[in-house]
């Protein structure tokens, strides 16, 4: 079968090859032929190396397809099921699970050290345990989580990351609240997710900063009241909080540089949200006094900090009801064989959402 493969950390193209095979298949394992995968930064940041992953890998992470068939033991799927591809599934039986936050479960986290592929010169993994970037995957049953029959494949696919982070980070881990002021840093399908949360909330003025020009026009379509480049974020700062800083700063980039930005505009006694995910070795540094006399909330997000599961039904409905626009979020469309073209489009910027039609 056909798979874009990357065959060593740290370039920047992929191969698309067709000597691929899916393997792992058994017991509690299904196999899933691939429909529509979305390309997220995360992806990017697996293949420079930012966010640890072994390599050689088949990138993706974010799709959604149809079930070709389950293992022995596997309940509630059969062959040609819809399926949204979960790439952190929760195990229900770990200490975070039992305490009800299911998106810190390690369980998905362990499948990426297990070969999702092989070719004939060995073994290939699969980012984040998945690996859509490819015409089958195979794996665990609690990574395939059903879709009605109205949401189509591409809408899907965006749920299973993008929509679910962006939007969780609004709703579940800041919680906005009506008539509060919000600026979002870094407005990619991510960031445009969150500014559709904050407005869901009855957030009064959102602020999205971001250096490219098409996704500032973007985001004051999905909702935005203002977009500003990040040099003209202090003016914004001034007109809309008369200096203070803002209720909520949700920082969407993954860098302590932007991280920093953001908690400088996070008013005292605000809420610094960190959605993005960054390198290990890229700390922010903030000073014990300003720690204490600030007394800013800083809440990471992990994959929209609430149950997975209730955030894809949540979306779901959400798209249902016309709250939120999820076939805007797709700007460009490619076939697997121009994989390329789509990290292009997301390195410089084009595009908010590349969905990879496979």
């Amino acid at each position: 079968m056909r798979a874009a493969v990357l065959h060593e950390i740290g370039q920047d193209k992929l191969e698309v090859l067709d000597d691929v095979e899916a393997t792992g298949f058994g017991p509690g394992r299904v196999r899933i032929r691939v429909r529509a995968t979305g390309l997220c930064h995360s992806d990017l940041s697996a293949m420079s190396g930012v966010l640890p992953q072994p390599g050689p890998f088949v990138p993706g992470h974010e799709g959604a397809g149809e079930i070709l068939e389950v293992g022995e033991g596997v309940r509630g799927l059969k062959p040609g099921d819809r399926v949204v591809v979960c790439w952190l599934p929760a195990c229900g039986a770990c200490p975070a699970c039992k305490r009800g936050q299911t998106q810190l479960c390690l369980a998905g986290f362990m499948n990426a050290g297990t070969p999702n592929f092989k070719r004939p010169g060995g073994d290939v993994f699969g980012f984040a345990g998945t690996g859509t970037f490819a015409e089958e995957v195979v794996v665990d049953a609690g990574c395939a989580v059903p879709i009605p029959d109205d949401v189509p494949f591409d809408i899907a696919a965006l749920i299973g990351c993008g929509v679910t982070t962006g939007l969780g980070a609004a709703l579940n881990t800041a919680d906005v609240k009506a008539g509060s002021s919000v600026a979002v840093i870094g407005c990619g399908g991510v960031g445009i997710s969150a500014i559709q949360g904050a407005r869901l909330k009855g957030a009064a003025e959102i602020v999205a900063v971001d250096p490219v020009p098409a996704r500032r026009e973007a985001a004051l379509r999905f909702g935005a009241t203002k977009a500003v480049s990040p040099d003209e974020l202090p003016d914004a700062k001034q007109q809309v909080t008369g200096g203070e800083g803002f209720d909520y700063v949700f920082e969407v980039v993954g860098k302590s540089a932007t991280a920093r930005t953001a908690y400088e505009n996070t008013r005292r006694g605000g809420t610094l949200v960190v959605v993005g995910a960054g390198a290990m070795d890229d700390h922010l540094q903030l000073n014990m006094f300003e720690l204490f006399f600030d007394e800013k909330r800083i809440l990471p997000s992990m994959y929209g900090g609430g149950d997975v599961l209730r955030s894809y039904e949540r979306t779901i409905a959400l798209w249902r009801a016309g709250r939120i626009d999820l076939a805007g979020l797709i700007t460009h469309r490619v076939p697997l064989a121009e994989i390329n073209e789509a990290l292009d489009q997301m390195r410089t910027g084009t595009a908010l959402r590349t969905c990879i039609e496979i």
